[in-house]
């Protein structure tokens, strides 16, 4: 699953591919439980067992979407 998050006052984005196991509902429910708590970090683990971390009053955005390569590539007519 690819995870991309926005980060306040950086132009740029934090973009993670997480392990094909995850679950969707249980990363979003984690970022919620963490935007929640109001204090803190963010912690997500990616495909390769790292742990990163994003302060949670940085966060701008959170997008979830599916992995790289279960994306369609072509045209549909």
């Amino acid at each position: 699953m690819q995870v991309r998050i926005g980060i306040a006052q950086s132009p740029r984005e934090l973009e993670l591919e997480l392990a094909e196991e995850s679950d969707q509902a249980a990363v979003a429910q984690a970022v919620d439980a963490a935007i929640e708590a109001g204090t803190g970090v963010l912690w997500l683990e990616d495909r390769r067992g790292r742990r990163i971390g994003v302060p949670v009053e940085r966060i701008a955005f959170v997008e979830l979407g599916p992995d790289r390569n279960q994306r369609s590539v072509g045209f549909r007519a």
